[in-house]
């Protein structure tokens, strides 16, 4: 063989193992980059299935128009339908928490919550349309449904009703173009210690209502809490509502800020009272108006059945342009932190025989007197030598006493002001007024006179 064809075969063989090598790196780096992926997409898949798994017992998804619910044990879809509605009422009755995928959920009947404790339904991204239908938290009475949670939603045209339920929290929802987009009624026992919070209402008819209870059931919706939620309120709408004979007691109404004005220039009102707010704090509480020339545009309006407002603390603000900040046709009194009071001509009982009479307390409970002036009338007709008398002392908020009281006495009829040196007797070192008690005798067995107590002071 001569060396030509030697060299050739050897150039060739080169060649021949040179295109089989590139072919084997290539068919080791394709696979390579498939199993990657495919590691990278499984790891991601179980990654997403333990922490539905660890939380949640159904996951709700839409695929082709189906919507399904998936079972987080056996990871099989136990519920399909094309209907939403179907998926979620019965998956909410198998199970006691849900998880939305990211989609659009079109409810064609309403969504019940029956009897259920510690149910958890959230979601990142999912958007339920309504239809004018509503997701009803419902119990046949308060310990039936307690602490039960919806959370990262959005919800349109669709009310939420909690019924009958202790402990709800409502929280990272929008709501919008709502006839009323949270309702908290009272069918049989109460709904106390709701929570909304971290949640947007948009162009809301009622944003939230606190409903008049009916079937004999209580009122009180006490110790529930609204808190950092935004209200953009349109023309003829109003933000949170108490209905006549509704409780909202105890409560707290803190870092909200309401939107008025902007869409519209009429009828809007941000708080609307006609029930009771007894001790319910309004804390860092913005209205703010865009509104040029408003036509009814009420920060808050008190109605004639309100009993009492809730207590404006600091940092309440009222900006822009109102009809009134706050609408009260009723001249109903309105406590504040820092607020001014005023009580006249309070009849006084009067003891027979040189005994006083049970004392009268005067207080502006919930709220704190810091400073007050009071003023003893004593009117009517006194006999000849009929002394009255007048003790006032000041009950303090750990039950104890002023160290002395304030006795004056009359023996004819007058007004009186207590001066700056009666009121500095009844003060301690350091202690809060909770109450005035003032008592009230004659020295004789019968009596025509007429003691009148009125004080004007501040409170906090």
């Amino acid at each position: 063989m001569g060396l030509k064809k030697i060299t050739k075969m050897i150039t060739e063989m080169k060649l021949n193992l040179s295109k089989q090598t590139i072919s084997i790196v290539l068919i080791v780096v394709i696979l390579a980059v498939t199993i990657n992926s495919y590691f990278i997409i499984e790891l991601n898949n179980s990654i997403k299935n333990v922490a539905h798994n660890s939380t949640f017992n159904y996951v709700i998804f839409k695929q082709d128009n189906i919507y399904k619910a998936k079972n987080q044990i056996n990871n099989q879809v136990v519920f399909e339908s094309t209907n939403a509605s179907f998926v979620l009422n019965q998956a909410i009755a198998a199970g006691n928490s849900l998880y939305l995928e990211e989609g659009d959920y079109y409810l064609s009947s309403s969504i019940l919550i029956l009897n259920k404790n510690n149910l958890k339904i959230s979601s990142d991204k999912a958007k339920i349309f309504g239809n004018g239908n509503k997701i009803i938290i419902f119990g046949k009475d308060y310990s039936s449904s307690q602490y039960n949670q919806l959370t990262d939603l959005e919800i349109l045209n669709t009310t939420l009703r909690v019924e009958n339920s202790f402990g709800t929290t409502i929280s990272n929802i929008i709501f919008k173009n709502c006839t009323t987009a949270i309702e908290v009624a009272n069918t049989n026992t109460w709904s106390e210690a709701t929570k909304i919070v971290d949640s947007h209402f948009i162009n809301c008819t009622k944003s939230i209502v606190f409903k008049t209870p009916i079937n004999r059931a209580s009122g009180s919706y006490a110790s529930s809490e609204i808190k950092r939620c935004f209200f953009n309120i349109p023309d003829n709408s109003l933000g949170i509502q108490i209905e006549n004979l509704a409780e909202f007691s105890d409560g707290q109404i803190q870092t909200v800020r309401l939107w008025m004005g902007e869409y519209g220039e009429t009828n809007q009102i941000g708080i609307l009272v006609n029930g009771s707010m007894f001790q319910t704090l309004l804390w860092g509480v913005v209205f703010e108006s865009f509104a040029n020339t408003p036509s009814n545009i009420y920060a808050m309006s008190i109605g004639e059945t309100t009993d009492p407002v809730p207590i404006l603390s600091e940092g309440i603000s009222f900006l822009g342009n109102w009809t009134a900040k706050i609408h009260n046709p009723y001249n109903i009194w309105i406590p504040g932190t820092g607020g001014v009071f005023k009580e006249e001509n309070k009849a006084i009982n009067i003891g027979l025989n040189d005994n006083y009479s049970i004392s009268t307390s005067f207080h502006i409970r919930p709220l704190r007197i810091t400073s007050f002036k009071p003023k003893i009338q004593v009117s009517g007709s006194l006999e000849n030598n009929e002394i009255i008398s007048i003790k006032l002392r000041l009950l303090f908020i750990d039950n104890t006493y002023s160290p002395i009281s304030v006795e004056k006495t009359f023996v004819n009829t007058i007004s009186l002001w207590l001066t700056d040196d009666d009121l500095l007797k009844l003060l301690p070192s350091q202690n809060i007024i909770w109450a005035i008690e003032i008592e009230a005798k004659s020295n004789l067995s019968n009596t025509h006179a007429i003691v009148l107590f009125s004080i004007y002071g501040t409170t906090t």
